[in-house]
Order: structure tokens, then sequence, then C-alpha cells
């Protein structure tokens, strides 16, 4: 009863991945902001934050992790993902350059499995106002070449102060998450464009998706036609839900509900397959994040399976089906660091 009364209370924080990681940000906005005359959600500009801005290309990620940050492996685990399916390999983390003592979290795989992006922030428990102008959190990503994976480097979406995560990627667009300058809300999502190279001619997706239908974290199915999301709006089942707009003639509708798959708990983090035959997601399960899949049987979405459980959350799969999620380590109440881990599917 120790652990499940132990989960219950770290739940709250990991299951609600972009106010985990993002939460300290919006409260440094706060902090940043109170006592300045400007206008609303605009961020203010100081001496460290010009600085923050003008090096953080520069700053090699592992340099902010704490000298003394102890990376833990699966043997010092003390809450190891379990898997429930007879489908796949046991979950392994991704190997260095990848994951490190500090924190990797929202992972996504591009269709091909080569090409990673993911969140990094170097220490979990740094304060708000740091984190912000650290210069090394944000958003990376990593190429696999010959079955290894390249140190990733950082990518800069904004030309001043702003922390950006939970990347998705489609083609030569990315849609990510952002504190910055100008939101509509607390945390923004916003659209860039992969031209000549880099990413650039980053924007706000806009009123309608980020005021009025309040998206959260999201995927869009590969013929762009729907966008499912999870949300905390009106009309839902309880905590987060997922939902889904579905785009006609160039305009996204009015979200619908995922009925199938939504409980009083959370449900969060989607994913659609290739295919559009599988939905995968985080769920609450025994007071800690969890991934479940639900089938679509003639076009209805079925009753939700669990794969992996304890501390297992953001699934994004590879066309061959291998499962990369984030894993989150805690220790007596408290996360230490977060990995990225992989579960490959069994070839038959």
């Amino acid at each position: 009863m120790e652990e499940y009364s132990l989960k219950n209370e770290v739940v709250k924080v990991v299951t609600h991945a972009k106010t985990r990681l993002f939460l300290l940000v919006v409260i440094a906005g706060i902090v940043l902001i109170s006592g300045c005359t400007q206008q609303k959600n605009q961020m203010p500009v100081t001496d460290e934050s010009q600085k923050a801005s003008q090096q953080q290309i520069l700053v090699d990620r592992e340099s902010k992790i704490p000298e003394d940050a102890i990376k833990v492996s699966p043997n010092t685990d003390v809450h190891p993902p379990k898997l429930h399916s007879d489908e796949y390999e046991q979950p392994v983390p991704l190997p260095y350059p990848i994951n490190t003592a500090g924190a990797e979290d929202s992972a996504f795989i591009t269709p091909d499995g080569k090409t990673l992006y993911f969140f990094f922030t170097p220490d979990v428990d740094v304060p708000p106002e740091k984190q912000l102008v650290d210069g090394v959190t944000g958003i990376y990503v990593s190429k696999k070449h010959n079955n290894e994976w390249s140190k990733p480097e950082r990518i800069i979406l904004s030309e001043d102060v702003a922390l950006d995560g939970c990347p998705f990627v489609q083609g030569n667009e990315m849609w990510f998450c952002s504190v910055r300058e100008g939101n509509y809300r607390s945390v923004d999502i916003y659209i860039a464009e992969f031209k000549d190279g880099k990413w650039q001619n980053w924007r706000n997706a806009g009123k309608k998706l980020n005021l009025d239908y309040e998206i959260g974290e999201l995927y869009i199915t590969p013929d762009g036609k729907e966008l499912y999301f999870h949300s905390s709006r009106e009309g839902g089942k309880g905590g987060y839900d997922i939902w889904v707009t579905r785009r006609v003639n160039g305009e996204w509708q009015e979200p619908e509900n995922i009925e199938a798959v939504n409980t009083p708990e959370n449900e969060g983090w989607p994913f659609i397959t290739q295919d559009g035959k599988e939905l995968w997601f985080t769920r609450t399960y025994n007071g800690s994040p969890a991934i479940f899949r639900s089938k679509k049987v003639n076009g209805m979405w079925q009753e939700p399976e669990l794969i992996i459980s304890q501390f297992a959350s953001e699934p994004s799969l590879d066309a061959r089906g291998n499962i990369y999620f984030v894993h989150h380590f805690f220790k007596d109440g408290k996360m230490i660091e977060a990995d990225i881990y992989v579960a490959k599917r069994k070839i038959n």
C-alpha cells in the first residue's frame, strides 16, 4: 500500500507532461513579468535573457548537468517499466548520447526510425527562472547512422527568450509547444518550417486551435485531415481527454471527444499509426502513467489495452511498430531524471 500511495502522490506531476516540464517556465514567466508594465503575455527582456538568447546555440547541453548527478540505470531503477504484451521485447533505454543524467522527454520518432526529436532539460530541480535562460533546455534532434545515434543538436525556434518542447514532425513541418511573448495562453502550439537546411518561419498555430479549442500535445494523421490532441477543455470526461478535429476545406472543425478511450482519469499524448488503425496514448494506471493502445475496427475505436505500465508515457512508433517512450525515474517520492526507452516489436 505504501508504494501505491507514493505513486498517487507523484502521478500529479508525471501525468501532465506539458505541465510537468513547462509549469516551471510558466511560473518563471509570472515571476519575471510581475511588476512590469507590459502588454498581456509579453515576456520581459533582461541582460541575462539577452545573453542566453545570443549564446544558446553554443552551449553543450551536458555541460549544464550537475556534476553530482547520478545516471539511473535499469539495475538501479526503483520503478522500472512493466511490459504487458507478448508482441514486444522488453523495454530498454536508448544508449548515450541520447540519454544522459539530465531529463530526456517527449520523444518523437520519424516513421523510418532514423530521426529522433525530444525535449531536454539538464536538471529537474533547477529554479524556474534559471531553466528558462540556461541556454540548453529545449528541443533536440539526433539521427541514426549505421545503427548509431548521432550527438543530439539543439533546434532553435526563436530569436528571443522562449522554451519549446513536445515536438511533432511531419515532412517539412514541425508543430511544437512554446512559452514565449505573444502567446494566447501560457503555453501555445506553434508551427515551424524546415527550409534551406534549418527550421524557420515559426508562427503561432492561431487563436482557434490555441484559445478556442485549447489543444495540447498532438498528432496529425499522414493525410493531414485529422488532428488528435489532449485537452481538459469543457465537455470531457475528466482530467485530460483525447479529442479530434477534422480539417474541411482548410479549416479545423469543432473537436469531437474520443469517448471510447476517455475516462475520468487522464488520457493524453496521442499517437496514430501510419495506417490510421491504432491510437496510442498515456493513461493513469495504478497511480502512475502507462501506455495504452486502441484499435480501430469498422471505423470505431475499441476498448484500449494496456501495453506498458509504471511511469511509461508519451508513445511514438516507427513504421516497424517499435515503441519509443519516456520513462521517469522516481525515488523516495522525488523525480530524479527521465530517459527515452524503446520496446521493439518482435519479428514473427
